[in-house]
């Protein structure tokens, strides 16, 4: 491989020929060959975004000449459009807070603006990566700003998944509206339920967790641009972290502000610790869900078998014919994922220092890579499972007037007691709890059915005693 050889502070390096990065990268090729992960691409588009606004603002304040501001401009829209893509190489483990992938940032910008002013690669003659590209910024407050940014730009296709998946089970719900079968509680006979309660009871959960991963998402649009090394903004104009911030909104579209405590952001990460504690609500959620799916479609034959979830492929290398609740299971394993990102998000928050923490490049790495498989995990399963669910009507209805729970409506009739002693006998001989209630109150069977029916009593509602012909208890 053709090489070229660069210079830092640590002396010389060979660099790739061809490659748009510079020395600071490639040391940080050398030194952290460890994933075979790259950097996300929202997280390069941030950060790109950031550096082509805060070249404006350099020029517009006399910082930067206006010619050296137009050539870093012009490589970093180059880059938003998708450009030299493969040029951010840094793993996601990496040095602490950022350095490098911030260095990687700034010397394909500068060699690319070279460039384009008509000097060489790997010279930094007429654009300098540090001097010029990173003018009154430092790895400490632009790492975590772009950080913000990227889990923005993130949420809007996790969301969207989100609320079709909601209204997936929504629709669902309306598709089982008039289906009953039993409630269940520890696992045992609970009172009658719709099965479309139970599906709008999922969208109503779901969409509360989306709610409040929002509000989490909202103190990330408070950005520490300008606190530079600790905080304090030292080497950059007053100016200018409001600039860069009306810039970025604009760009963005979202409600960025530039923060009134800098040292604040600089030292804490308690803003993303928060976020992905609000994602992991999300997956808390939704496994669940997935695990109440996996169980209402047990059997076909031995289970609870009341829902049919789509049958998606082969379940079996040894039983034919066996299927699988496989976007179920998939579901599960990535919320665990999700909830095994917070950990890690949880360790590396608590984990800085003074005036800086250094684990910010892992706290970006698990959650966006989280939300990444998860978004992807919600779109297909709202595709491949929810909106395929069918239910066995007469199998739930059978869980429905079967359930001795049945027996709490009798409660205001004849009393706890009585009421519990009906179950007793019901389970004990093995029979229908309406059979029981009909002989032990002497009331036609007729009547009990009528009485005692399932739909009726998965709405509020108490039983009239002249109903079954009985003095109140």
């Amino acid at each position: 491989m053709a090489t070229r050889v660069e210079t830092d502070s640590l002396g010389e390096i060979q660099v790739p020929a061809d490659a748009y990065w510079g020395a600071q990268t490639q040391r940080a090729l050398h030194n952290f060959p460890l994933s075979g992960l790259r950097p996300d691409p929202l997280f390069v588009r941030a950060y790109v975004l950031q550096k082509r606004a805060s070249a404006r603002v350099n020029a517009d304040l006399g910082l930067v000449e206006e010619r050296i501001a137009q050539a870093v401009m012009a490589a970093a829209t180059e880059i938003l459009d998708g450009q030299l893509a493969d040029q951010f190489v840094v793993d996601p483990f990496q040095a602490g807070a950022g350095t490098s992938h911030h260095m990687n940032v700034n010397e394909v910008l500068a060699n690319r603006a070279n460039e384009i002013l008509g000097g060489a690669r790997g010279t930094y003659d007429r654009v300098h990566p540090n001097n010029h590209v990173n003018f009154g910024q430092s790895t400490n407050d632009t790492f975590p700003t772009a950080m913000r940014l990227a889990i923005l730009l993130s949420l809007g296709g996790f969301t969207r998944n989100l609320e079709d998946l909601v209204e997936a089970f929504r629709e669902r719900g309306t598709a089982f509206a008039d289906l009953a079968t039993a409630g269940r509680t520890h696992l045992q006979d609970a009172t009658p339920i719709t099965l479309g309660q139970v599906f709008t009871g999922y969208a109503d959960t779901l969409q509360r967790a989306g709610a409040a991963l929002r509000e989490a998402a909202s103190p990330l649009t408070e950005l520490g641009i300008g606190g530079t090394a600790v905080g304090t903004g030292v080497n950059r104009h007053p100016e200018a972290p409001e600039r860069v911030c009306e810039i970025l909104s604009r760009e963005t579209g979202f409600p960025l502000r530039a923060t009134e405590t800098p040292v604040a952001l600089h030292q804490s990460t308690q803003d993303f610790a928060r976020f992905a504690g609000a994602l992991k609500g999300v997956a808390l959620e939704m496994t669940k869900v997935a695990n109440d799916l996996r169980l209402m479609g047990s059997g076909p034959t031995s289970g609870i078998a009341e829902i049919v979830l789509p049958a998606v492929q082969p379940g079996s290398s040894i039983m034919p014919g066996k299927v699988n609740p496989v976007m179920a299971e998939v579901m599960n394993m990535v919320c665990y994922h999700v909830i095994g990102a917070e950990t890690a998000v949880a360790f590396a928050s608590q984990a800085g220092q003074f005036q800086l923490n250094v684990m910010m490049p892992v706290i970006l790495h698990e959650i966006l890579s989280s939300m990444h498989v998860f978004s992807n995990t919600l779109r297909v399963f709202g595709e491949r499972c929810v909106t395929g669910i069918t239910a066995d009507a007469d199998r739930a209805r059978h869980y429905a007037e079967r359930t001795v729970s049945l027996a709490t409506v009798l409660n205001p009739v004849v009393g706890y007691a009585r009421a519990a002693a009906i179950v007793k006998r019901a389970v004990g001989e093995g029979r229908s709890i309406l059979e029981v209630a009909a002989e032990e109150l002497g009331v036609p069977l007729e009547q009990i059915h009528t009485v005692l029916d399932p739909l009726r009593w998965t709405r509020p509602g108490v039983v009239d005693p002249k109903e079954l012909g009985l003095p109140p208890e």
